[in-house]
Order: structure tokens, then C-alpha cells, then sequence
């Protein structure tokens, strides 16, 4: 009884038919479920779980699980339309809303500023841009400092060939995007990085130890006196103290959107420093995300005509029917708004934004 009355809830669903108050209820309530799963009654039995966590992702055998479905589920959807919900540099992140009152478009600058000043960046450097999405930090750090090198490493042969094309279109040579599966790619020994920067890649990750000793592998070796250390500086979205995985049986996001994926607590780098150094860490609070989702779906509404034909025609281009495009549609709109409303919740204090600086643990930095 209860599978059928899901089915149907689903199916209401893919075809938009469900209110968007009624939704935000449902999501609300969804929510408030999660927190009560998390919460096992005291601190001391939250934290043994947690470590419980911990111990078993650094067993695993594999960076990460199930790559491919990323890609299914946000990354090789059409590039047309994941652009027209996104602002002008395509940034598929949190934005940085300070006063409230920004646009989109000075949210994405303002939180790209955001990353240059805490990675210390300068001009001239080889720069990382691990996960790199639609090339938004890519494009940007390239027209910021010329006289650097800026390398894109994506997952997604559709994110390649558009950032690619932006890049060519605005005459930008020092831009290079490479694909490739950070459980089995790496670079040759000669080539080595001053910064790696990591925006919203760990939450598809799964064992932290393996991943944080490849990206140190990647960066470049400190010599004696340099100060002008390597550094690591990562963005992941993360639950306030609790770490957790989405399963297959959560139910809709895990399904659709964020199978294989994982939720961090803020605290989880600190637990993972057998290579990287944790230097300061930093927390923004979710109104931040869940303004930028907002945003995002009101211009996937504003553009919803073009939105479904150009989803429908993608979907047809693979063989599907074109019922398959309007799913696509209505289910962006309901992720955007689900986790809107996450990162909504309880005043932002709940679900946020984390910020973290590694440094290798052979470099002395003094952080100001």
C-alpha cells in the first residue's frame, strides 16, 4: 500500500502535478525525519557512530562509488539547459550572498573572489581545479592571472567540450580541461601544482584518506626557505556535526540525483590529515546555498519553454521519449527546491557550506 501511494507520488511528481507549497512541506518534513535518524540520543552514542563512519569509508577500497551515475544525474544532462538555470560564469556551487541583497551574478564573483583570497593565490601559478564542473573557477582564475595555468580535471566530456568552447571564445590560452575518473587518473611526475582547488567534488567521494593522498601526490614539493608553500583549499556543503551516506532506500534524492553520494560533517577533513595538513577551516551558513538554489529555479522557471524542448530533444537524442526531457525538467525543479530547503533549515545553522586550507604535511605555513 504504502509502495503504491509512492509510485503515485512519484509519478505526480515527474509530471509537475504536485504544488510547489505542498512539496516544501513534504521536504520540510523530510528533513526533520533525517535529523531524527542521525540523532542517536547522546553525544557520547553520535560520536561513536561517527567514528564507526569514519573507520569504515578509510576501509574502502576505491576513492569513490558508482562515478558513472554523477554524471547520469547532473554532469551529462544537457549542457544547454543546466546553463540557462546557472549565472553568467555557469558556477554549479554555493554562491556568497553577504548583505542579502545580491543577484546571482554577483554571488558567483563574490564567492569565486572568495576562494582566490583563502587559497592565497597569486599570478604565475600552476593552479588545479579539481572537479571542475562547468569551468566557472577554471574561466575565472584564467582571466584573473594570466600568466598562470590554469588545469580543469572533470569526470564529463560534455563539461570539457563546453568549457573548451567558453575558453576559445574568449581567447583564453591558459586554460587546459582534462577527463578523467579521480579513482584511476594521474598526472606524471613532472607535472606538479602550487594550489589545488576542490569546489562541491568530495561529496561524491567516499574513502578521504585515499583521495587526500593522491591530491597531495599532485601538489608541488616544498623546497627548504620557499614561502611560497602548496596548498590544498577545498568546498564541500556538510551537515553541522554528522556524516552520512546517501542510500538507494533513502528514497527519491539518493535515487535520482545522489546515488553514491555522501554528506559530510563540517568536522569530517580534520579526521583525514595523514598527508594534508588541515590549516583553518571555515563555515557558511546555508541561507547562503539555499539563496542560490532559489535563483537557480527561478530562472529554470523563467526559462521553462526552452527549458522542456531543449530536454526533450536531449532525451531523444539518446533514444528516449521525449516524456523523459519533461521528467528531467520537473525533477530539477524539485531538487532545486529539496535542497533549498535543507539548507534553509533552522536558520542555515543545520546544513551549510565548509571552507578548508591543507598544506603538505612537510610545509610550515603561517597563516594570516
Amino acid at each position: 500500500m504504502l509502495d503504491s501511494a509512492m509510485n503515485l507520488g512519484y509519478s505526480l511528481l515527474d509530471k509537475g502535478l504536485i504544488p510547489d507549497l505542498v512539496l516544501r512541506l513534504a521536504i520540510r518534513a523530510l528533513c526533520k525525519q533525517r535529523l531524527r535518524e542521525i540523532d542517536h540520543g547522546s553525544f557520547e552514542a553520535n560520536h561513536t557512530t561517527k567514528m564507526k563512519w569514519i573507520e569504515a569509508v578509510r576501509a574502502r577500497d576505491t576513492i569513490a562509488d558508482s562515478s558513472h551515475k554523477a554524471n547520469e544525474q547532473h554532469y551529462e544532462v544537457s549542457t544547454k539547459f543546466i546553463i540557462s538555470c546557472l549565472g553568467p560564469y555557469a558556477k554549479y556551487s554555493a554562491c556568497w550572498y553577504p548583505t542579502g541583497n545580491e543577484t546571482l551574478e554577483e554571488a558567483e564573483i563574490l564567492m569565486l573572489e572568495n576562494y582566490c583570497e583563502k587559497a592565497q593565490l597569486k599570478d604565475g601559478m600552476a593552479i588545479l581545479d579539481l572537479g571542475c564542473g562547468w569551468g566557472s573557477l577554471s574561466v575565472y582564475l584564467a582571466e584573473k592571472y594570466p600568466s598562470s595555468k590554469i588545469t580543469g580535471l572533470s569526470n564529463s566530456a560534455t563539461q570539457k567540450t563546453y568549457i573548451d568552447s567558453v575558453a576559445k571564445a574568449k581567447g583564453l590560452s591558459n586554460v587546459h580541461i582534462i577527463t578523467g575518473d579521480v579513482n584511476v587518473f594521474d598526472f606524471d611526475s613532472a607535472t606538479r601544482f602550487h594550489r589545488i582547488l576542490s569546489i562541491e567534488m568530495f561529496e561524491h567521494m567516499k574513502n578521504y584518506e585515499l583521495l587526500m593522498r593522491k591530491v597531495a601526490s599532485w601538489l608541488r614539493p616544498t623546497v627548504p626557505g620557499d614561502t611560497n608553500q602548496s596548498l590544498l583549499f577545498v568546498q564541500m556543503f556538510c551537515h553541522k556535526t554528522t556524516p552520512y551516506h546517501f542510500e538507494e532506500e533513502d528514497g527519491w534524492m539518493a535515487q535520482t540525483f545522489f546515488t553514491s553520494g555522501t554528506m559530510p560533517s563540517h568536522d569530517l577533513p580534520a579526521y583525514f590529515q595523514s598527508d594534508l595538513t588541515l590549516v583553518r577551516s571555515w563555515y557558511i551558513n546555508g541561507r547562503h546555498y539555499s539563496r542560490t538554489l532559489e535563483d537557480w529555479l527561478s530562472r529554470q522557471d523563467r526559462n521553462a519553454k526552452e527549458g522542456i524542448a531543449e530536454l526533450e530533444k536531449d532525451a531523444e537524442s539518446k533514444g528516449l521519449g521525449k516524456e523523459e526531457g519533461r521528467k528531467a525538467f520537473y525533477r530539477f525543479r524539485v531538487f532545486y527546491m529539496a535542497c533549498s530547503e535543507l539548507f534553509n533549515m533552522h536558520d542555515g545553522q543545520e546544513w551549510g557550506v565548509g571552507h578548508y586550507l591543507f598544506k603538505p604535511n612537510s610545509a610550515v605555513l603561517n597563516y594570516q
